[in-house]
């Protein structure tokens, strides 16, 4: 069963690098103005983390099945050989290194894409007050166009 529990670490480790991996990506993506290239990689990380999750509840099942009163592999510690446990914390400290860059770029991106969406709603905004009517009083009460004050009067005839 330990060999198991460290299996399962390997992947969760070789999952966290790949994900690392598809976060920077992601970045170069954004960088590049490529949404649809931002939104396929974004899907597979998805996945990725649903995978990660359903690695993590396996895990802690079999964590259950060597020690019942065990919640993380950390519990493990006391009753393992120094051998295995070193293994497992190595595994462990490794994991926690890769979620931390993770997290990081995840930060970044998330940075990233937040001013890209503040950029377009602004060049949005920009685009519509240059478009929408100066005058306000485009029509009248009656529901016509209302006739505003034409300055050239020589032109429309009057003196």
């Amino acid at each position: 069963m330990l060999r198991l529990i460290e299996e399962n670490l390997v992947r969760q480790n070789k999952a966290m690098l790949l994900m690392f991996f598809l976060l920077e990506e992601e970045f170069s993506r954004l960088t590049q103005l490529k949404p649809q290239a931002v939104s396929q990689v974004e899907l597979s990380i998805q996945e990725l983390m649903r995978q990660v999750a359903g690695e993590r509840h396996s895990l802690r099942r079999m964590l259950v099945r060597v020690e019942p009163s065990a919640k993380r592999v950390r519990d493990l510690y006391p009753g393992l050989e120094r051998e295995t446990a070193d293994g497992l914390r190595e595994l462990l400290t490794r994991l926690d290194e890769i979620e931390q860059r993770c997290a990081i770029q995840a930060a970044k991106n998330h940075q990233m894409a937040m001013a890209l969406f503040d950029q377009s709603k602004g060049l949005l905004t920009f685009m519509h007050n240059q478009i929408k009517p100066k005058n306000t009083n485009a029509y009248g009460r009656t529901g016509r166009f209302a006739k505003g004050v034409n300055d050239a009067r020589l032109l429309s005839g009057r003196l």
